[in-house]
């Protein structure tokens, strides 16, 4: 199946983060940030019987990422909602995997509560990447305030990477919570 208009190749940076998130074809994901919907594209092409909800607190990324791939929301492989992550209600530990790539409060915040809400949607050991398209220069900035607000929360087994295509930050959820 493919989603109505992904014509275009996917950004680097967006392939690196689909790949580290070593999702299989049966696993439930969330993406935190989803913007127009390309990653949601590239989850969705590899998903059998899982399923990914993207979310993004803009009402036009929605828009275009519901427009992106609509036959994958109609087949029920993806739902795309509005929602700030630190509000966002799902049920609790029902993910086994989530990401998000360029969502800056990691590292311009303590993003207390966009944290807590990641450890409270995935499942105990569930895996996290928290990445962007940064630069040498800022990736030190952004992995180092990616990586205290994910151990402040709890995250477990957190380690940095680096690809041509961006750095970020990897982890576990909590196993207790």
């Amino acid at each position: 199946m493919r989603g109505s208009a992904a014509s275009e190749p996917a950004p680097a940076r967006l392939r690196w983060a689909v790949e580290l998130l070593g999702h299989r074809p049966q696993d439930r994901v969330l993406e935190a940030g989803c913007g127009t919907g390309v990653a949601a594209g590239l989850v969705c092409a590899t998903l059998t019987t899982g399923h990914l909800l993207a979310v993004d607190r803009s009402a036009t990324a929605v828009a275009r990422a519901l427009a992106r791939n609509e036959a994958y929301v109609e087949s029920g492989v993806l739902t795309v909602r509005r929602a700030a992550l630190a509000g966002l209600d799902v049920e609790p530990r029902s993910f086994d995997r989530a990401f998000a790539v360029n969502v800056n409060v990691f590292w311009t915040s303590p993003a207390a509560d966009e944290c807590a809400a990641l450890a409270r949607a995935l499942r105990p050991g569930g895996r996290l990447c928290v990445l962007y398209d940064a630069g040498p220069t800022a990736a030190e900035r952004v992995v180092a305030g990616t990586w205290a607000a994910l151990e402040a929360a709890g995250f477990d087994g957190l380690e940095a990477v680096h690809d041509s295509a961006g750095a970020g930050v990897t982890g576990r959820a909590p196993a207790r919570r």
